[in-house]
């Protein structure tokens, strides 16, 4: 396998299958099947997966809930939503640990890097979830955050389109896609991959990140035996 430690970013709105919020079950098969086909093959996995499906934090204005009570509350939806793949995961066969940045004892274990980074070597699949524990923090930057943190090789962020264009290809048709592109380029083309955030802890730590369309079920495979799929940024 080409990566032996990977991160899948998954965003919490991917659980909504064709609904218009909270959690399809048959998604949630989905990412089970898709995870253990790396599992199987040795590949040591940690997911981070956002809320949006449940509460955006950034929406919490036009609630009028102030900001920071916002963010705490799209943490907690980031909980929810690891419970679930969790419960999933576990009925596919594999071992779990899921990890909250908040602590909430009863139902996650507290982040700890070097227990996290032990859980992986025991063949756990880790499921981060509460963000980074702060406001004014993406699930983006945790994803960043964590894969930096525990070694990853790679970060794999699943979105509904299979890499990197030059557009929106859902709303422009001549958009072009690239294979691999430089985080330099990213930003003077001002292409959205994560936030800049993110993107700039990726960038000065020389972490690779790879846009891939997460509903094919074959995409994963590939990606770690080294086939080139989605987009690559390096």
């Amino acid at each position: 396998m080409k990566y032996k430690r990977v991160l899948l970013k998954l965003s919490g709105e991917s659980l909504m299958g064709d609904q218009k919020f909270g959690i399809a079950p048959e998604m949630l098969v989905h990412y089970a099947q898709n995870i253990k086909q790396l599992t199987d093959r040795g590949v040591e996995v940690a997911v981070v997966i956002g809320g949006g499906n449940i509460f955006r934090g950034l929406n919490a204005h036009n609630s009028g809930i102030e900001r920071v009570q916002g963010d705490y509350m799209g943490m907690l939806a980031t909980v929810i939503n690891g419970m679930a793949l969790q419960s999933a995961l576990e009925a596919a066969d594999m071992t779990t640990r899921l990890i909250s940045a908040i602590e909430i004892n009863k139902i996650a274990e507290p982040y700890i890097r070097r227990r996290a980074i032990r859980h992986l070597e025991k063949g756990r699949v880790l499921i981060f979830s509460g963000g980074t524990g702060n406001p004014f923090f993406t699930t983006d930057s945790a994803a960043a955050l964590r894969a930096n943190e525990i070694g990853a090789d790679v970060i794999l962020k699943g979105t509904r389109v299979d890499g990197i264009y030059t557009a929106d290809p859902e709303k422009d048709p001549k958009a072009t896609k690239y294979s691999e592109i430089s985080f330099k380029d990213v930003i003077q083309k001002g292409l959205k991959v994560m936030d800049m955030t993110a993107f700039t802890i990726c960038q000065e730590n020389d972490l690779p990140i790879i846009v891939f369309d997460v509903n094919d079920p074959q995409n994963l495979v590939k990606i770690i035996a080294g086939e080139k799929v989605g987009t690559l940024v390096s």
